[in-house]
């Protein structure tokens, strides 16, 4: 068995991402901050400290092959940080929300990333090459609540929110430029913003949920300890349900071997 080793970063974390060979993690001590360790020789060394927010960051992914961070606060704003020799750069990201960002992913291509929000938003952004920024494109009218996770399919066009008004929902998110059709089959047939899928499984907040590597299976978590999972996505679903007896579950995953 894997030896286990402890190391305590901070008091708080409120978010965190590995890098691509997890040789670093990057993540937010409740404060406006991210900061970078890389393992050396054994042990921990902060490395960067990336300052832009102005309120606690709620979101960070780090993309896989192109290196680069995203991250998203409470401030509404969202940056993009590219490293250029040793320094990490921000880019701003128009998010046009009203209200904290609270989640980020990159999509499987990450030609894309996607932001939950509380003001019961989802932004879909890209990158525009001309304007040399990154805009979104946004969800809206679709949630009854808060925004809590977001998750990509492996087709790169549908994308999964849970929320805090308790449901699980899908959408088209086919952005004319940025998507080729031949890519997702029947998925870019649906509008941008299109709601595939509504589950009503959970009476109460949801949170975190993946895709199975297939992406023919959808798991998400609740507030009531349960884990759903969800087959044959789309207007006819199937679905089961585990409920646990510990507290709140935040998050699930799929493991591969």
């Amino acid at each position: 068995m894997a030896s286990v080793s402890v190391h305590q970063f901070a008091q708080c974390i409120t978010s965190h991402a590995w890098s691509p060979d997890h040789s670093m993690i990057a993540f937010c001590p409740n404060n406006n901050e991210v900061h970078i360790y890389k393992l050396m020789e054994g042990k921990w060394e902060k490395i960067h400290v990336l300052h832009k927010h102005d309120q606690i960051v709620s979101g960070i992914d780090w993309s896989t092959s192109s290196n680069r961070i995203v991250t998203v606060s409470h401030d509404r704003n969202s940056y993009v940080w590219s490293q250029e020799a040793a320094e990490w750069v921000p880019t701003l990201v128009i998010l046009r929300l009203n209200r904290a960002a609270l989640c980020v992913q990159w999509s499987p291509k990450e030609n894309k990333f996607a932001v939950g929000s509380g003001a019961k938003t989802v932004c879909i952004c890209y990158y525009e090459q001309e304007n040399n920024w990154w805009v979104s494109k946004l969800i809206r009218k679709r949630h009854d609540s808060s925004v809590t996770s977001v998750a990509w399919h492996p087709n790169n066009i549908l994308l999964a929110t849970t929320s805090t008004d308790g449901k699980c929902r899908v959408f088209a998110t086919f952005i004319k430029g940025v998507d080729t059709k031949n890519a997702a089959g029947s998925s870019t047939d649906s509008k941008f913003g299109e709601q595939i899928m509504q589950l009503d499984l959970s009476l109460s907040w949801t949170f975190g949920m993946k895709w199975s590597p297939s992406g023919n299976t959808l798991a998400y978590v609740g507030h009531n300890s349960m884990i759903y999972f969800v087959d044959d996505v789309g207007p006819s679903p199937s679905a089961q349900s585990v409920a646990f007896r510990d507290l709140p579950l935040r998050d699930v995953g799929f493991v591969h071997f």
